[in-house]
């Protein structure tokens, strides 16, 4: 590992590789994640998942358990170790499948599962649009940086103050949450460029899929809104 080159320092099939490699990760990532959510819906008790959103404070928990798990997590995908790498990232499946485990339930109840299957299309069509604009502008967005940086703690302020104090964000909040998953998508892919070696795929399939876990989430809520 400690041998490995920058991306950029890369001969063209060492940089195809390494991006072939990536993105593999990113849609193995994406199954797993489909196969772990859909085994919790059939194991985990109803009045579980419902105790998960149905009580403010423990929502809270859940949410400050799974930003805590998921430094740990992310640290595990950059370590030299390749098992280390992979137990990192199958941690992170694990806890988005439990975090997602409350949204899909009700999506499923209460607005049916095409909405999922809608919601998953325009994730992955956005996703896809993201990462060629990254690609083919050769701009650097690195300065996205400190715009998710902001927007991410300004979001999870809201988050915290509307479980607390009881009232609903909206649908401008989730528009807004988009946009920046959006911006995280194109941090995301120009960092595969500029920042990874060429042994941190993994690592690198792990932000990715953050990113557009977290686009798929406001994706979906926005569509459940406009069918209540």
């Amino acid at each position: 590992m400690m041998t490995d080159s920058l991306v950029a320092h890369s001969s063209e099939v060492e940089k195809a590789d390494f991006y072939r490699k990536t993105y593999l990760h990113v849609a193995l990532s994406i199954l797993a994640f489909i196969g772990v959510e859909t085994l919790l819906l059939k194991i985990v008790p109803v009045e579980l998942i419902a105790m998960m959103f149905g009580q403010k404070y423990t929502w809270l928990l859940i949410i400050g358990v799974f930003w805590l798990a998921s430094i740990l997590a992310n640290k595990w995908s950059l370590a030299q170790s390749r098992s280390t790498q992979y137990l990192g990232l199958g941690f992170y499946i694990v806890l988005e499948a439990v975090i997602f485990l409350p949204l899909i339930y009700i999506a499923v109840n209460t607005a049916g599962g095409n909405v999922i299957f809608q919601a998953a299309m325009l994730t992955v069509s956005m996703f896809a649009g993201l990462s060629l604009v990254a690609f083919m502008s050769n701009k650097d967005f690195s300065f996205l940086r400190n715009v998710i940086v902001i927007g991410g703690f300004i979001a999870i302020g809201l988050i915290v103050a509307g479980a607390i104090f009881g009232f609903n964000l909206g649908l401008w909040f989730s528009v807004g949450m988009v946009l920046l998953a959006s911006a995280s998508i194109l941090y995301e892919t120009s960092k595969l460029k500029n920042t990874y070696t060429t042994g941190q795929y993994v690592g690198a399939s792990l932000q990715l899929f953050a990113s557009i876990m977290l686009l798929f989430w406001y994706i979906l809520r926005i569509l459940m809104s406009r069918r209540s």
